[in-house]
């Protein structure tokens, strides 16, 4: 049974009632048992999730472990499997993680890159649920734990359940924003929702004679991503650091207990590896000993061992993922039990599927292409009734060329690719049950898919293809392969080079499976809510701010309020140097926030002179602080905007619009590689929105052309990364040449440059 489910359900169970009494029952009771069991612990009077009474919290200690030494001469010991939330049994283990640092998943969206970041020092690492009871850490010999951030908040009802004595078994801990939060709810302290959320990158002010920081300045700058925040400091605890006046980290050193409000672990966190470093080695004192494996031939064996004799069918986009997918499964397989099909969806860019045969070829790698685009723009899925809905009814969706929500074009494009794989499969006279499918899903994929895989509490950010119902149904039969699925793309391809591939093609930019369906903003009203005339208000404030301060409005507080003093006198000198107008622009787009979700507007910045990069930068970070419905910041080329735009372009995907983006992607690649830069770009999505500007509201010009938007990303892991500054990044002049070709193509009517890092706005707009 699940040893997992089997602990929450003891939770509920009361000293000296009937519940009591099975408490000392061994795990290896029969299945049917133990679900006796759960069923009647149930009954018991339920507490608060996460909340034990000391007394309570003592006599579950004391009789779990005693369970669990009952068992452990039936099971070697825990498997502690690498990104797995999960608890398993490994022999090969003998029950000791001496030395090894627990990672206590909270639903993070960069729980991975936590363990990949302490793997990277040499220190083993393992991923386990965040309610993994405390004694199980303190037997397996782990020497330090970290709690990752979440996207729940710890006074919700269906908070993440935890042992609360994972703060008192004299183990180092780490706590990152939820984590952190938790530590101090748990010692006593309060966590409020403040009104003020912080979601991208700040500078922070901090003691860097506290361990944790210790060898930093007293200034650094990180990423913070959260609504709630910690209030009152628990006892026992100091604040070694504070964005503004609110907390960003604190510290009881006697009992080693630290919390950071920012995320140390990714890459936006600009010396975050240092503060790891001092975590694992000063306050830990964790040995640099672990030595990975060789994950190549990991793959290979994991494959071997799953395929054994039968066929595999791997979808080759042409990307750098599927294809060292396919290079794995050539490896690792006979050359007759690997199928690569490239489907063309009718999603490509100019000439993809021509350039993708002509280099697979070049491979050795035999490919059949299959052209599907008809079968695509008519393709449907089964969806649930409503959002709210949690019966298992289901309702058919629109086709996909007539669909305009982000959510339901994935899923309809990942479950066709599954209905075309099948198809192939039959025209090869193959049996479905004795043929896989392959995909080169990683580690990133699964995580904003909110994959049981990567994580068992994260919010879904966007379904990805590979991740449908319908893939994992396949997955939960044991179909599909993806030996990539704990990789990140940087580490993919270093994969990529060692299995030989050539530097074009591990240096390719990535290209969603869906292609240019999900650059394509489709819409057929605006998007316009109630607060879209409060929130052009404030943005007017903002971008006029040094005038804005001498006529004093309601919402000027509301927005002095999010800036810190140094940030305030900052953006007063770039409002009295420039002429600037900010504006929403009425359509959505996705990002996350605080973990979650984002779904909403775009703002639109313009200038009478010059566009001064540095400054924009500053008020792409500025903007979705104060305005929590924005997730995006552009800047508009051209002239001075005066009447924004308020109603759009009905956009599907149709021929004509694919048509369009595909000739301003073919533009705008062409000449950043020209230039030279395109090694130094990560990803650059060209993406066409509803948008026609530059109409006169009086003579009442319908809506007839569209915007072009030019995303330029810089990232290491996927998981964060920055806008490439023009003059900085890039040459100025590369993007102007850009903005000018994509121009001359019929029915574009501005060119737009998305300034937002990630968070709070993801990589591709949808």
């Amino acid at each position: 049974m699940n040893r997992s489910c089997f602990w929450n359900s003891r939770r509920c169970a009361q000293p000296g009632s009937n519940q009591s009494l099975s408490l000392s029952l061994s795990l290896a009771l029969s299945l049917s048992l133990a679900f006796s069991l759960r069923l009647s612990l149930r009954r018991g009077t339920p507490r608060r999730r996460g909340q034990f009474s000391p007394a309570v919290s003592k006599t579950w200690d004391t009789e779990a472990k005693s369970t669990a030494h009952s068992t452990t001469t039936r099971r070697s010991s825990m498997a502690l499997c690498n990104g797995d939330s999960k608890l398993e049994i490994n022999a090969e283990q003998n029950g000791s993680c001496e030395g090894a640092v627990v990672i206590l998943d909270a639903g993070a969206q960069y729980g991975k890159v936590i363990d990949r970041r302490v793997r990277e020092m040499y220190v083993r690492s393992e991923i386990l649920p965040l309610d993994t009871p405390a004694f199980i850490i303190k037997e397996h010999g782990y020497r330090a734990i970290i709690i990752s951030g979440g996207p729940a908040s710890v006074y919700a009802e269906d908070a993440p359940r935890f042992d609360p004595a994972i703060f008192s078994i004299g183990k180092p801990v780490l706590g990152i924003c939820y984590g952190m939060q938790l530590m101090n709810k748990v010692c006593l302290g309060t966590v409020h929702k403040k009104s003020v959320r912080e979601d991208g990158v700040f500078t922070i002010g901090l003691d860097n004679t506290c361990p944790l920081f210790r060898g930093l300045q007293k200034e650094e700058v990180v990423l913070l991503t959260h609504g709630d925040s910690v209030d009152k400091v628990a006892d026992g605890f100091k604040v070694v650091a504070q964005s503004g006046s609110i907390i960003a980290a604190i510290a009881n050193e006697q009992k080693k207990l630290y919390g950071t409000q920012f995320h140390p672990e990714v890459d936006l966190t600009e010396r975050g590896v240092e503060m790891l470093r001092n975590f694992l080695f000063e306050i830990a004192l964790c040995t640099s000993n672990f030595t990975v494996q060789n994950r190549q031939q990991n793959c290979i064996d994991e494959i071997q061992k799953k395929v054994d004799k039968s066929k595999v069918l791997v979808l080759l986009s042409g990307g750098v993922d599927s294809t060292v997918c396919t290079a794995l499964l050539n490896k690792a397989l006979d050359q007759d039990q690997v199928i690569a099909v490239h489907i063309d969806n009718g999603f490509m860019r100019k000439k993809e599927s021509q350039s993708v045969e002509e280099a697979l070829t070049k491979l050795g790698i035999k490919l059949k292409v299959v052209n599907a685009a008809h079968t695509f723009y008519n393709g449907t899925t089964t969806l649930p009734i409503s959002d709210e809905d949690r019966t298992p009814r289901k309702r058919i969706s629109k086709t996909l060329n007539t669909t305009t929500n982000p959510e339901e074009k994935r899923k309809i494009i990942g479950d066709t690719f599954v209905q075309v794989a099948n198809k192939v499969i039959g025209e090869m006279n193959l049996k479905p049950e004795e043929v896989f499918l392959a995909q080169g899903t990683l580690r990133p994929d699964l995580i904003e898919s909110a994959s049981h895989l990567a994580s068992g509490k994260a919010a879904v950010i966007k379904t990805h293809h590979n991740d449908t119902e319908l893939i994992r149904k396949l997955r939960d039969e044991g179909k599909v392969i993806e030996p990539l699925k704990d990789f990140h793309k940087d580490e993919v391809r270093t994969l990529g080079r060692e299995l030989g591939l050539p530097e074009e093609i591990v240096c390719r930019h990535p290209f969603p499976g869906p292609g240019l369906s999900i650059r394509v903003i489709c819409a057929e009203e605006p998007y316009i809510c109630k607060d879209f005339a409060e929130t052009n208000n404030v943005l007017k404030i903002i971008a006029d701010f040094s005038a804005s301060v001498k006529k004093p409005h309601a919402l000027l507080q509301r927005v002095k309020s999010c800036m810190s003093d140094e940030e305030e006198d900052k953006l007063m000198q770039i409002t009295s140097l420039h002429s600037l107008n900010a504006f929403l622009l009425p359509i959505k787009t996705v990002g996350v926030q605080g973990d979650c979700r984002s779904y909403s507007y775009v703002c639109g910045v313009t200038s009478k002179e010059s566009p001064h990069w540095e400054s924009l930068m500053f008020l792409a970070r500025l903007i979705p602080r104060m305005c929590h419905t924005v997730n995006r910041v552009v800047y508009v080329f051209g002239s001075h905007v005066k009447e924004p735009p308020t109603d759009i372009t009905p956009t599907f995907l149709t021929a004509g619009v694919l048509g369009t983006l595909r000739q301003a992607d073919f533009v705008a690649h062409s000449i950043l590689r020209e230039s030279g830069y395109s090694g130094k770009i990560s990803q650059m999505p060209v993406i066409l929105t509803p948008l026609h500007f530059d109409r006169d509201p009086l003579q009442k010009q319908p809506s007839c052309r569209r915007s072009v938007v030019i995303r330029t990303f810089i990232t290491s892991d996927f998981m964060t990364g920055i806008p490439a500054q023009p003059g900085n990044h890039i040459p100025e002049k590369v993007v102007v040449e850009m903005v000018k070709e994509i121009k001359k193509i019929p029915g574009i009517s501005r060119v737009m440059y998305d300034l937002t890092s990630k968070p709070p706005g993801t990589t591709e707009w949808e």
